[in-house]
């Protein structure tokens, strides 16, 4: 059975979770940044979840949890709880916000009907042929009455009006989550989970005209390895930003993965995209790069790109295998260069 987290860092046994956390960091050489701490909180509070199994699978292999391995574990397997906690809680506000106003609603309602009462009591009286005393005394009272309707009237309008934008505000923040939790953190490119979604909406009409580009960094492990991880994330932050330049909606461009990329074309054919593929090919080949805090020269970064033309009613699944394909092929051809899946034609360096 899964443990329930919240509860057990809230109750006595919550050091002791804390301290294995720690522990199995240090078995595992992990450094104990915050992310990383989060990571080993849930892994040891569910040691039978899938991030634990995980985490198990990474270590049996004998991998290094690098930077980037926990910020790859933390999008595939705390996005969905961050995501599914914070609706909660909004959910949680939203319904007190309308409990809030049912319950103003309801006692304007009940001062209208007392109202009504009053009037329907005046009505009578005055039907009777009152003398000037109880005229006066019914003028009073619906005078009282009066007051009372417009001053409850006052408090119910500043109330909805109060609770509207307090909806709107949860409305803005969950929207705002939702776009957290499809967004990758390091390269702010869309995460796999976004991008798998947004292929299969291109692909629902049979017909539909799609592309689809995996793109891989070259050599990326013996970049990471000969010039440290937070390097090589710098690397990825400016390759993503030259890939998600030919990514604005309704394309899509996302990090799939480790040093893979992907890029979406809704109703574009291969030959339409092929000149903006090679084009952003050269750019990034193009520059010379070197770290900022020494200034040494890095080096040249180069991709391999494989692209694949939807067939008739051809499923997500099958776009992105031939895509991924034909990425391998570019790979095995030399890198540094396109291949299209239906064809072995590729584009030389």
């Amino acid at each position: 059975m899964a443990v329930d987290l919240e509860l057990v860092l809230r109750g006595p046994d919550a050091a002791t979770l804390a301290r294995k956390a720690i522990e199995a960091m240090e078995r595992h050489k992990v450094w104990p940044t915050p992310l990383n701490y989060e990571l080993w909180i849930h892994c040891v509070g569910d040691p039978t979840g899938d991030l634990a199994k995980e985490i198990g699978r990474l270590a049996a292999a004998g991998e290094q949890i690098t930077e980037q391995v926990s910020e790859e574990l933390a999008a595939q397997f705390l996005s969905k709880a961050r995501l599914s906690d914070q609706i909660r809680d909004a959910g949680d506000q939203l319904s007190r916000e309308l409990d809030s106003v049912s319950k103003a609603i309801d006692t304007a309602q009940k001062s209208s009907q007392e109202y009504g009462r009053t009037l329907a009591g005046a009505s009578e009286t005055l039907a009777a042929g009152a003398a000037p005393p109880e005229l006066k005394q019914v003028v009073d009272h619906l005078t009282a009455a009066t007051r009372r309707v417009e001053k409850e009237n006052s408090n119910l309008e500043q109330q909805l009006t109060a609770s509207t934008q307090e909806v709107e505000r949860l409305r803005e923040h969950l929207e705002q989550v939702r776009r957290d939790a499809m967004t990758d953190a390091l390269t702010n490119l869309s995460n796999r989970k976004s991008f798998d979604e947004a292929v299969a909406r291109a692909c629902v009409d049979p017909a539909a005209k799609v592309s689809l580009a995996m793109i891989d960094i070259d050599h990326f492990k013996r970049f990471n390895d000969t010039w440290g991880h937070q390097t090589g994330d710098q690397v990825l932050r400016y390759v993503a930003s030259v890939i998600g330049r030919i990514g604005d909606d309704p394309r899509m461009a996302a990090r799939y993965g480790g040093e893979e990329f992907a890029l979406l074309f809704p109703g574009e054919m291969v030959g339409e995209v092929m000149a903006e593929l090679e084009a952003m090919r050269l750019e990034i080949a193009s520059r010379m790069l070197k770290r900022r805090s020494t200034n040494d020269e890095l080096g040249t970064v180069t991709i391999s790109i494989g692209v694949a033309q939807r067939h008739l009613g051809e499923t997500p699944s099958s776009l992105v295998g031939r895509a991924d394909a034909a990425l391998y092929k570019s790979k095995r051809g030399g890198r540094n260069r396109i291949t299209e899946a239906e064809s072995s034609a590729s584009v030389a360096a």
